[in-house]
């Protein structure tokens, strides 16, 4: 059994393992790219810690009341912390109140247990306020941190969680499970494991929310329109947007994605890309650039997301990174 989950086998495996050996770790901190199951995973986990009527050691039943509350997100020992928004921040007095909740005996189950989400978006008190719990771990307390990478996050905090680095399927092994799994044809999964990247949580949102293959286009074609623009109508474009720092997130997630698939063509293996639907855009600007001209291009995006995260002046990091994209015909 891997918990309902799709992939992270060796982590359910793991995880399963510390609850029938009894030797739990009082704080977990599992980190991977949006979408991977990170949280997914942790209330799992939480359910297999806390399960009424588990069938195996370090397995849950999913039908008891401890179970179904879990899932729910609405049981009495679970306690789940965020800012308040995406790209937000997680406050010092979200952090007290935590600590308040934790110092409190279970009121049903075996253990309570703290589910904190995007902890790369805690301010530097709120960080330093979750230490004196990490220092001084009760054994009827579970803490789980969530984070895009270890690298967002201070390393005293760091140094005091169990790591669990969540990784996408492959794009082949994500297309055969989510077919039979979800009820779609063979060419929809196909097509969702690329535009995904193997990750459940995103692939889930274009099912849901088919608006967002809409907003994935919009995003991708403001891109390419830029591609051959000069410098002024770039900046025209950081006018525009520096505001928004959600539309930014998302939109150079898919920024990033692109030029690694033009990265890939460049190269002329044989890698699965993530825009199949625009191949031969891409052909046309991978014809024009060297490899290390899109691995350049995909690394000021990455840094440009990573300083926008770290709460650097957007505007400045997206002038900058109009000045580094290439400049290059589309058609």
């Amino acid at each position: 059994m891997n918990w309902n989950l799709l992939g992270h086998e060796w982590a359910v495996d793991f995880l399963s393992g510390q609850i029938a050996r009894g030797n739990l770790h009082h704080a977990y901190l599992f980190t991977g790219p949006t979408g991977v199951g990170r949280r997914t995973l942790a209330l799992r986990f939480a359910q297999a810690i806390n399960c009424q009527d588990p069938p195996a050691p370090g397995q849950f039943c999913s039908a008891c009341r401890a179970c179904r509350g879990i899932a729910a997100q609405a049981h009495p020992d679970l306690v789940v912390v965020a800012a308040e928004t995406v790209g937000g921040t997680l406050k010092v007095d979200q952090v007290r109140e935590l600590g308040r909740f934790l110092s409190l005996a279970p009121y049903e189950a075996g253990r309570r247990i703290a589910l904190m989400l995007r902890f790369e978006e805690a301010q530097r008190h709120a960080a330093n306020a979750l230490l004196k719990t990490l220092e001084e771990p009760s054994d009827r307390v579970v803490l789980m941190l969530t984070a895009e990478s270890p690298d967002l996050l201070p390393e005293t905090i760091l140094s005091r969680c169990q790591l669990i680095r969540l990784y996408p399927l492959s794009v082949r092994a994500f297309a055969e499970r989510i077919g039979p799994t979800w009820g779609i044809s063979a060419s929809e999964a196909e097509l969702l494991a690329h535009l995904s990247g193997g990750r459940p949580g995103i692939a889930r949102l274009f099912i849901k929310d088919p608006e967002s293959l809409e907003r994935r286009t919009e995003a991708l074609d403001r891109h390419v329109s830029l591609i051959p623009e000069t410098r002024r109508a770039r900046f025209d474009f950081v006018e525009e947007a520096y505001r928004d720092r959600d539309m930014l997130r998302g939109s150079l997630e898919l920024w990033a994605a692109y030029w690694r698939d033009v990265m890939i063509l460049a190269a002329e293996t044989t890698a699965p890309l993530t825009n199949p639907d625009r191949e031969a855009e891409l052909r046309t600007i991978a014809g024009q650039v060297s490899v290390e001209t899109a691995r350049r291009a995909v690394r000021s995006i990455e840094q440009t997301r990573d300083r926008i995260e770290r709460n650097a002046n957007t505007r400045l990091v997206l002038e900058t990174l109009m000045l580094d994209l290439p400049r290059l015909r589309v058609k």
